[in-house]
């Protein structure tokens, strides 16, 4: 509820702190007292109305609207706290404040923290419902019209269940058509990916290869002139007349005979020359046999050639990075895993696209079916709701309107009707309102002959403010909005009506869930309040001095029966009148 109002410099209010209470609130003065002002302040601080410099009042720096509300729905309490990003607690206040700039500029706060204007409005939207003004009320949206009447319905858990299984298809088709989008592009990669991996494992790349490879192609590049310098090598030491083995065979001979005279010096190096001489006898032996085993093979050659030339190649291509102390081959084995991972993710999703199809399909039948059922609730609802909202304005003294409720099924998508094909209805559900299968707009004709026209198209105010009051007094139980604004509701109607009128605020205010406030020029609905408040002109000073300033004051015992007398009879209020407002007063309880 509203506990408490407070207007501060706003044009002609210099400073009103408006006192709520439960129940039925009315706001009564003549006219140009400023009533609608103080309706002006209330929806300048919501963000419903737009704020201007020139309200602030003259001579002042700043206007000032804030609001007090009490919060006792735990439900709504999470829900305006996910708003604001504050954690509140049910019974807890939500002060909203909003100051006005005479430079022109605003700010808002709530809970004493920087607010923006949507996050009032969203929170405006589930805490007030002002009637009379058609942009703004919540009836006059389609989507609520669905909630209120799902909840009249007992079908807000299917609606939830439909919009649940609507957000996993919405899903599904974004992430399929994201799939199918890049289709040709995976194609691409994957025959690059496929082409690689197979080049590579054409190839049977051998870890370490590759150094082999290059000494064997070192050694055949070179085999003639090594095999020619290994037998002029082998002829020096020993196949020639003056080969080196010869003559250090009689050089060892002499040290040999030199040992015998001085063994003690000259045997130990008699022993090294000998052991040098069988060495490099052993030596030129190898290299003999080395030599001689020496064949030029031009295929071998030219098989290594190629073979080299293929590792290369794969080297270079797929050897990324630096090679320094690391075996190449190794780095192009690692990239043939890269790649082998790659082509399966690829593969992966072309299969995901094809089970996400089945997946979609499967979630399009189960939302065709909750639809279904779903549209049948609402259609059994309407005809439970339709004589009812009639009787309600017959009894509001709008006795030719009639009351419907259009299901409008999207040309695009013929939801309700089983299709043949998976991705018919797949497409069909995709393009359904998450709140159902159609579109639900509430219907009503004021006057006979004429059509029926949407609820938020409707060009009385007083018609509207009236259509308002009778479907709250039906769906108040399933209404979460807990502040109830009337304004217009009273336009050309009678004091017999006004009766009526004041019965049905009394009784949607009885109920527990709401507080209503509501702007009356007729004594009958006043009579009905709870809390009756005076709203009054004073002027102050004198000369060029004198300021006007709007009061707000609540009206109790005589002073109320005073007020009641005066908008019955005027400024001449006899004993009579004061009787019947007495009678009035006792008669609405």
């Amino acid at each position: 509820m509203l506990r408490e109002l407070y207007i501060q410099h706003l044009a002609v209010i210099e400073d009103a702190r408006v006192e709520l209470a439960r129940g039925f609130n009315c706001f009564t003065g003549q006219t140009g007292s400023g009533k609608s002002l103080i309706l002006g302040a209330f929806e300048i601080l919501l963000g419903l109305k737009q704020a201007s410099a020139d309200m602030v009042r003259p001579g002042c720096n700043e206007a000032r609207v804030s609001g007090v509300f009490e919060l006792h729905d735990p439900q709504l309490v999470q829900q305006i706290g996910q708003l604001i990003d504050q954690t509140l607690e049910p019974g807890e206040e939500l002060l909203i404040t909003r100051k006005i700039f005479a430079t022109g500029r605003s700010s808002l706060s709530i809970n004493g923290q920087v607010a923006t204007a949507g996050m009032v409005r969203a929170v405006s939207e589930l805490l007030v419902d002002i009637h009379g003004q058609h942009d703004q009320q919540y009836l006059l949206k389609p989507s609520n019209q669905i909630e209120l009447l799902d909840a009249l319905a007992k079908a807000t858990e299917l609606r939830e269940t439909f919009a649940s299984l609507h957000r996993q298809l919405s899903d599904m088709t974004r992430r399929r058509q994201e799939l199918a989008a890049s289709r040709t592009l995976r194609q691409q990669q994957l025959e690059l990916y496929e082409f690689q991996a197979g080049e590579i494992d054409e190839a049977n790349v051998q870890p370490g290869e590759l150094e082999q490879l290059r000494q064997r192609h070192q050694l055949l590049s070179n085999l003639k002139r090594i095999q020619r310098d290994a037998s002029q090598i082998h002829m020096a030491l020993e196949d020639s007349e003056d080969a080196l083995i010869g003559r250090l065979q009689q050089l060892a001979h002499r040290l040999d005979d030199l040992s015998r005279l001085d063994r003690e010096t000259l045997d130990p190096l008699s022993q090294q020359v000998r052991s040098a001489l069988l060495s490099l006898q052993d030596s030129a032996y190898e290299l003999g046999r080395y030599a001689n085993r020496l064949e030029l093979d031009p295929e071998e050659l030219g098989q290594v050639e190629q073979r080299l030339n293929v590792l290369n190649r794969l080297v270079s291509k797929y050897a990324a990075g630096p090679t320094v102390g690391q075996d190449p081959l190794a780095l192009v084995l690692s990239y043939r895993q890269q790649l082998q991972q790659q082509i399966d993710e690829l593969r992966m999703q072309d299969e995901d696209l094809a089970t996400m199809d089945q997946q979609a399909a499967a979630v399009a039948i189960r939302m065709r079916e909750v639809g279904s059922e779903l549209t049948r609730r609402r259609q059994a609802g309407v005809k439970k709701l339709r004589p009812l909202v009639e009787a309600q304005l017959q009894e509001l003294g709008m006795s030719e309107a009639g009351f419907d409720v259009a299901f409008i099924t999207p040309e695009d998508a013929p939801a309700a009707a089983a299709t043949d094909s998976e991705g018919a209805t797949v497409n069909a559900m995709a393009s359904c309102s998450p709140q159902g299968l159609e579109v639900m707009e509430m219907m009503v004709r004021t006057n006979p002959g004429q059509p029926y026209r949407p609820l938020r198209k409707i060009a009385s105010g007083g018609e509207m403010s009236r259509i308002m009051l009778a479907l709250k007094a039906i769906l108040a139980h399933h209404d979460r909005v807990s502040v109830l604004v009337f304004d217009e509701i009273d336009a050309n109607i009678g004091g017999r009506m006004g009766t009526i009128v004041g019965q049905k605020l009394r009784a949607l205010a009885d109920g527990g869930n709401h507080q209503v406030l509501c702007i009356t020029h007729l004594p009958q609905i006043a009579a009905f309040a709870d809390h009756h408040l005076h709203i009054h002109k004073v002027v102050e000073g004198k000369g060029a001095q004198r300021q006007t300033r709007t009061c707000v004051s609540p009206l109790t015992g005589t002073r109320r029966i005073e007020e009641l007398a005066q908008m019955l009879a005027g400024q001449e209020v006899s004993a009579t009148t004061r009787r019947q407002v007495r009678e009035m007063l006792a008669a609405a309880g």
